[in-house]
């Protein structure tokens, strides 16, 4: 699974096709990954159970549409019938919408708060979605979290706040935003 996942992210669709030919298990999480929406379409239709599949590495279908910023792959998936709140079976146990703010994909944020994902949810760590919005400067998504109820004071296990990463990465965008909605050090 994690070649590929790196093959698609190099945006080598021949190896990826050599990968899901070699192994047709991955055929799911590949479709999930490239938005290829007919096979997503005749992948779920032909065995709805698909949508709640977990690849060998600890991702739904929905954790990989959603990072990869594939917002229809992720919508039908959602219509179909997958866990808004499913739980990474790897050492992340993070939530699809965690996925979409890790990958900056504020469409798929505002999707995921729609279907009902949880904007406090915790990954491994104490990590809410917000510290992700907040480390990225992703301002859209830190929007829609917080117009959820994200809340702004959140500390990880480290302690740390959305603040403090966003001053930390150099996301004054960020900074200025979080304090006049009163998010404090």
């Amino acid at each position: 699974m994690k070649e590929l996942f790196e093959a698609a992210r190099a945006g080598d669709l021949a190896r990826v096709q050599v990968l899901v030919d070699s192994d047709p298990t991955l055929a799911i999480f590949a479709a999930a990954i490239l938005g290829d929406m007919p096979r997503l379409e005749e992948l779920v239709t032909g065995n709805r159970s698909l949508v709640s599949g977990v690849s060998t590495d600890g991702w739904t279908p929905l954790h990989l549409a959603a990072f990869f910023g594939k917002v229809d792959a992720a919508r039908l998936l959602l219509n179909k019938g997958a866990t808004v709140t499913a739980l990474s079976t790897n050492q992340m146990a993070n939530t699809p919408l965690h996925a979409a703010a890790a990958g900056k994909h504020p469409d798929i944020v505002q999707l995921l708060l729609d279907h009902g994902a949880n904007a406090n949810a915790r990954q491994h760590g104490g990590w809410a979605p917000l510290h992700s919005a907040a480390q990225n400067g992703d301002l859209e998504s830190a929007r829609a979290l917080i117009a959820a109820g994200g809340d702004v004071s959140v500390r990880a296990d480290n302690n740390q706040k959305p603040l403090d990463l966003a001053l930390t990465a150099g996301r004054q965008e960020m900074v200025e935003f979080l304090e006049a909605i009163g998010a404090k050090l």
